[in-house]
């Protein structure tokens, strides 16, 4: 089998899409990094990749990914009762209600202070600046601490570390000393919290970051400052790369310009729609991976113990199977009600217990907020290049959604109304 590192590197999003193509539908084989691989397909490829008897995560992530995307020690990495209880840290703080709508709520907060403060400027890159917001609103809603004059610079860091986890050359080494910075700010903020008196864990008048803080895992001892670090930048960096859904938020708008009134109105479920369409129909995740457990059946092909095992995720949100003309933007879709888990699988898939992705509803509120703000907005979208190019992974808008002249919407009411969870 030829290594298929490079065409992934070259065609990104369109690779896997391809290879299935030219393989009739067949699972996929081939060689990436020099180790075996096999890409599945499919709703039963979902049930049967999560199963943790099939696949196991540790040691299946590519090197480059945990320096970069995801960091050493992180939840991503485990498996078994350690993923177990650190990954409860993660549902007890992310899947709580109560905790999404302050978050969506800070959301709006800090994108009221934006629209009084973007019409002074001429041009506003969306990407750059709803970057920034989301950074303020995430720290503020988890605890950390961050000066005014830190803001741009950690909203950098963020970014860069999801833009270059799956790049070569510059990219990846902006993402490498990005996660570093970061994790050197972090770590000594987790001890001097420990050192303070003051609620840990999910006690009354907690924070995020205590919580994150005072954790202890599957053997009793508490992690270590630089995995505590690690594992608070898994909450902060997740939220502020909603900046790409946001950005391509903006772009389903000025694509499709009949959706406005209807997501400015936000009806009946019509925001929640919306920004589930827009985690089907743009590209995020590629795929994700892990390694054989031990010797596997597929569709009548066996599996090798510690072969890398991909889910196509980007070929699933766009299959015409499950979705209808899935190259066509509409929200109507999801008006009737949530997709089985196992067919959108933007985020992953699985059991929320298992290893999908417990920031789902979190992505889905700000994202709603977001979009219900551009919505409710007025501005100009000038010549640009607004091409999203299926190469670069992740992807967005070429020129990151510049606009104009811009005027925000009316004043809301209150937040905790207007964003359930």
């Amino acid at each position: 089998m030829v290594d298929s590192t490079l065409p992934l590197l070259l065609q990104g999003y369109a690779w896997l899409p391809d290879r299935r193509r030219r393989s009739g539908g067949a699972p996929v084989r081939t060689r990436l990094l020099g180790k075996k691989a096999i890409a599945l397909h499919g709703p039963a490829a979902v049930r049967f990749f999560y199963d943790e008897q099939h696949i196991h995560r540790q040691d299946a992530l590519p090197q480059p990914v945990i320096d970069t995307l995801f960091g050493q020690g992180a939840v991503h990495t485990l498996d078994g009762e350690r993923h177990r209880v650190r990954k409860a840290l993660f549902t007890g703080l992310l899947k709580d209600p109560s905790a999404v709508r302050k978050l969506a709520g800070q959301v709006n907060t800090e994108l009221e202070r934006a629209a009084a403060e973007w019409p002074a400027r001429k041009r506003v890159v969306l990407f750059d600046a709803l970057a920034e917001v989301l950074t303020r609103a995430v720290h503020t809603w988890a605890g950390v601490s961050l000066a005014e004059d830190e803001l741009r610079h950690t909203a950098r860091d963020l970014i860069a570390m999801v833009d270059g986890f799956a790049a070569v050359g510059p990219r990846h080494l902006r993402a490498r000393r990005a996660r570093r910075r970061q994790e050197e700010r972090l770590a000594p903020l987790v001890e001097a919290v420990r050192a303070e008196p003051g609620p840990g864990g999910n006690g009354p008048g907690s924070t995020v970051f205590r919580t994150v803080a005072a954790h202890r895992g599957a053997g009793g001892a508490l992690l270590t400052p630089h995995t505590a670090a690690v594992e608070v930048l898994n909450v902060l960096r997740p939220t502020v790369a909603i900046t790409w859904f946001a950005v391509f938020a903006a772009h389903a708008l000025h694509r499709h310009p009949e959706h406005r009134t209807a997501l400015a109105a936000d009806g009946p479920g019509y925001g929640w729609a919306f920004a589930q369409e827009v985690r089907r129909f743009y590209p995020f995740a590629p795929f994700v991976g892990g390694l054989a457990a031990e010797r596997l059946e597929w569709a009548g092909r066996t599996i090798a113990p510690g072969t890398t095992v991909l889910l196509d995720l980007y070929g699933l949100d766009h299959d015409p199977d499950l979705w209808p003309e899935p190259y066509r933007f509409d929200p109507s879709r999801f008006l009737s009600g949530p997709a089985p888990a196992d067919a959108l699988v933007p985020q992953g898939g699985g059991p929320v217990d298992g290893h999908r992705c417990p920031g789902e509803d979190v992505t889905v509120s700000v994202l709603t907020t977001v979009a219900r703000f551009l919505a409710r907005s007025a501005y100009e979208v000038p010549e640009q290049d607004l091409r999203i190019p299926l190469e670069r992974i992740p992807t967005a808008p070429r020129s990151g959604f510049v606009v104009s002249d811009f005027a925000g919407p009316p004043t809301d009411r209150g937040a905790e109304d207007q964003h359930p969870a």
